[in-house]
């Protein structure tokens, strides 16, 4: 039989001192405090006493480091899948926020033009329909036991709303996705149903300077 349940856990903070978007730019690791964070999701994924049969993560340096102490405590080595990785923006590099932040920059208006596709960045239609093939395939991919993939909060958010049938567009500061956190889904009949959320570094929240792209 294939897997039981797919985790999808959201990476830890990012140490980023100049708080600028930073999307795909490499050199974004975890701060210290996502590094706890991290860890804190692990702890409850072996709290569940579940058998975790597969590790998957992005290629990006936060992800791969959040996944770091979920391959310790289960001793397996995470694969990387392309299909798991942040969404491409336009506003890569910028500050958002700010007297000198791109939205005052009338050079990025052009990028905000329709919200639903989102036009500054991948579309939510390609971003979920990656998502869940490599769900698909990660589901496939074991016998028994559950499998973690460590990913981002759009794309973990986009199946969430695809699975909820809900539309894929929305308000960016509504999304429930915190750093660390779990959601988890199994299969019945032909697609994903959302049958858990936890948030495990709740308690480390507060001390966060940096919560992650829009």
């Amino acid at each position: 039989m294939p897997a039981e349940q797919i985790h999808l856990v959201r990476h830890g903070e990012v140490f980023n001192p100049q708080g600028v978007l930073y999307g795909r730019l490499p050199g974004y690791g975890l701060s210290t405090l996502g590094h706890e964070m991290a860890q804190a999701a692990a702890d409850d994924l072996v709290g569940r006493s579940r058998p975790v049969s597969a590790l998957i993560s992005s290629p990006l340096q936060r992800t791969q480091q959040s996944a770091e102490p979920i391959a310790r405590v289960f001793s397996l080595e995470a694969s990387l899948d392309d299909r798991v990785i942040e969404p491409e923006n336009r506003f890569e590099g910028k500050r958002m926020s700010g007297p000198d932040g791109a939205l005052r920059d009338v050079r990025t208006w052009a990028f905000l033009v329709n919200p639903l596709q989102p036009s500054w960045g991948e579309p939510f239609r390609q971003i979920v329909t990656r998502m869940l093939r490599a769900m698909d395939d990660a589901w496939n991919s074991v016998d028994h036991g559950d499998v973690v993939i460590v990913s981002h909060q759009l794309p973990i958010w986009m199946v969430h709303r695809r699975v909820s049938g809900r539309s894929l567009s929305h308000d960016p500061r509504r999304r429930r996705c915190a750093l660390s956190s779990i959601t988890t889904f199994e299969r019945r009949d032909d697609g994903f149903v959302e049958v858990g959320y936890r948030d495990p570094a709740a308690g480390l929240a507060a001390q966060a300077t940096d919560v992650g792209a829009v």
